[in-house]
């Protein structure tokens, strides 16, 4: 096997040898890239399947839509059939470039709720409280808009800004959830969630923030980091019960590169298990059958699947306020495209999806269990990714999901795609949020702010009422909002996969650090929350004293957070 000792990608090359070796450059990768490296004595490589993120479909925030199925910078995995969802195959997008996910995704700066880190803790300590993980949300952040300096960080690697100017039609949105009961909400990201108003995004001056452009791009020069693209990692290799580094693929060779101190999986929720399993961590028996040896026998690897599932209320319209092509729109369509070219402002330099709302389904919840995503755009059923006509519509993703699905191999060839299953549906308690969510999407559509744009539902559509057709509505056309977590979950027990120092249980020297080690989903958007797990792993890694908790206890929801819940017809 060749050692690696040529650059590679255009990027510098690494050495056979490393102090920190990182699998997987995208959000955690990013981070942990940025700060074990400061120290100039430490040697840190960073190794990327994907290749360099210098598309301008990248930089562009309003051609995500582009990037879902993008057969460059992105893995296209899709789950299994979904015996729930009628039986379909949903597609999983996931970034195959530096900044992995971060290149592609929608740019939604959501930390989650208080809760959801209250019960981090209860299963692995009270370090992972809110109280305790908001100094590592604070320190990435650098927010131009929002400067409350006990939840926002202003001088951070990553900017996080409001989208300016926004889509019309997102006041109306704001405005008819209002006419229902529902607050205004100006700030989503202090542990308190419920309410209505628009999003924060990972936006720099027009151009997509990924997490390589905010923690990778500003230390390319570092002497000491060394970044690796196009290459595929096969497994991770071992010492007895010791990992030593990994073994992977780069223009038609086999490689190696051994890790002084640590090897950290940052592969992502389908990756990271995949990666292990095919390293010998998993399950033995099922291992056995794929004739890989145990090293360690972790029954739990690529279990505990969690993502968000959504269904859709699609409307159309005549009106051009909203994002679209169309004769009528051409004029200002061409000024868009000149103003960005000039100024990166206007509707390209917005992720569209650019408002939503937390609710819950039940006056009995503590805390949100829906989140009500406005989409000022016409999606076209095709896939199309450019919005065709105008329209507008809205998502509602079920924030709490009981369903646990789960990640697994066919065989051990690293170029097969791992078999996903998430699962959806299969826990009855799932649909009925879902239907009231439904509902409630239909009456802040008809409420008084929307009623001039004379809308025309096209999904559910005229004559879907009722219970039943509801959730056949559901299970025909649900999918997900791709953010999936918890399949090396964190814990104190010895049944997760790493404990609360992200180790991975049973091998030295060897972490996960990503959005797999999510004990439970977070409500909401996961980039931020990735971004806070590889802050406070960095500090885990170097042995550094944790920032101090900003609370003795976290944020409760107050009464005045609370929109009164919707009556709805029976």
């Amino acid at each position: 096997m060749a050692d690696v000792n040529e650059r590679a990608s255009g990027v510098d090359a690494a050495t056979a040898e490393t102090d920190y070796l990182i699998i997987g450059a995208g959000t955690a990768g990013c981070v942990l890239a940025n700060r074990l490296s400061f120290d100039p004595s430490v040697q840190v490589t960073l190794v990327e399947a994907g290749t360099r993120d210098n598309s301008w479909l990248i930089r562009t925030p309003a051609a995500v839509g582009a990037l879902i199925r993008h057969k460059q910078y992105n893995w296209n995995y899709s789950t299994v059939p979904q015996p729930h969802l009628a039986d379909r195959r949903l597609p999983m997008p996931r970034g195959r470039v530096l900044g992995g996910t971060s290149s592609i995704n929608g740019m939604v700066y959501i930390r989650g709720h208080a809760a959801d880190f209250n019960s981090w803790a209860e299963e692995c300590g009270p370090e992972w409280d809110f109280a305790h993980v908001l100094p590592y949300f604070i320190r990435s952040e650098s927010n131009r808009n929002l400067q409350d300096r006990h939840f926002h960080g202003t001088d951070g690697p990553m900017r996080v800004t409001h989208i300016e100017p926004r889509n019309p039609l997102v006041e109306r949105f704001v405005a008819a959830a209002e006419e229902l009961g529902y607050t205004r909400r100006a700030d989503f990201n202090t542990g308190a969630l419920e309410g209505f108003g628009p999003r924060q995004a990972t936006i720099r001056d027009g151009r997509r923030e990924s997490m390589a452009s905010a923690f990778l791009n500003p230390i390319s020069r570092r002497a000491n980091l060394r970044v690796l693209t196009d290459c595929l990692v096969r497994r991770v290799t071992f010492s007895q019960n010791r990992a030593t580094g990994v073994e992977f693929e780069r223009g038609g060779s086999v490689r190696r590169i051994s890790a002084r101190r640590e090897t950290i999986v940052c592969a992502g929720a389908f990756d990271s298990p995949a990666l292990l399993l095919r390293s010998g961590v998993g399950d033995g028996a099922a291992l056995s059958r794929l004739g890989i040896g145990t090293i360690a026998h972790a029954p739990e690897v690529g279990r505990n699947l969690r993502d968000h599932l959504s269904t859709v209320v699609t409307m159309r319209t005549q009106n051009t306020d909203s994002y679209g092509l169309s004769a009528r729109a051409l004029p200002r369509g061409l000024w868009n495209v000149l103003e960005y070219l000039l100024a990166h402002r206007g509707p390209l330099a917005s992720n569209v999806f650019e408002a939503h709302g937390f609710i819950r389904s039940s006056p009995q919840l503590a805390a949100p269990d829906l989140q009500i995503i406005f989409m000022p755009a016409y999606r076209n059923p095709s896939g199309f990714p450019i919005p065709l006509g105008h329209g507008y519509g809205i998502n509602v993703a079920l924030l709490t999901p009981r369903s646990r699905g789960i990640v697994t191999l066919t065989d051990r060839d690293p170029h097969t795609a791992p078999l996903i299953d998430p699962n959806f549906l299969g826990a009855p308690e799932d649909i009925g949020p879902l239907l009231y969510g439904l509902k409630v999407a239909r009456r802040i559509l008809a409420a008084k702010p929307f009623q001039s744009l004379q809308g025309q539902e096209v999904l559910p559509g005229p004559g879907m009422d009722g219970d039943e057709a509801l959730e056949r509505h559901i299970r025909n056309t649900a999918g997900t909002v791709f953010h999936p977590v918890g399949t090396c979950r964190m814990g104190g027990d010895d049944r997760s996969v790493v404990d609360p120092q992200l180790r991975v249980r049973g091998i030295q020297r060897l972490r996960v650090v990503d959005a797999s080690v999510f004990p439970t989903i977070v409500r909401g958007n996961t980039n931020a929350a990735v971004v806070m797990v590889a802050e406070k792993a960095a500090d885990m890694i170097l042995g550094k004293t944790p920032p101090q908790a900003m609370y003795d206890a976290a944020l409760p929801e107050s009464p005045s957070d609370r929109g009164k819940l919707v009556t709805l017809p029976p």
